[in-house]
């Protein structure tokens, strides 16, 4: 990834049967505050987490709007649907 690149990015819980949606310029960095680092967000209830869709954008504006999309009802049936 570049450094104008976007990832829209999706979590699952198996543990808990969780899923986040998210997006971020360094997925990698992201990955492991969801996992280790972060200590009061939603994520840190349902711990541990692992990426089950991502997709790559040009702007943040169009990550943005993706990732709005997916929190939709419609978008999370869609992030569900990978699960299955």
């Amino acid at each position: 990834m570049n450094d104008s690149t976007f990832v829209v990015y999706a979590l699952y819980s198996e543990r808990f049967k969780k899923i986040y949606i998210g997006y971020t310029s360094n997925l990698v960095a992201r990955l492991r505050s969801h996992n280790e680092l972060g200590t009061r967000s939603y994520t840190v209830k349902y711990r541990p987490w692992k990426v089950i869709h991502t997709e790559l954008f040009n702007s943040k504006s169009e990550a943005l709007k993706r990732e709005k999309k997916l929190k939709t009802a419609a978008g999370r049936q869609f992030i569900w649907s990978l699960v299955k």
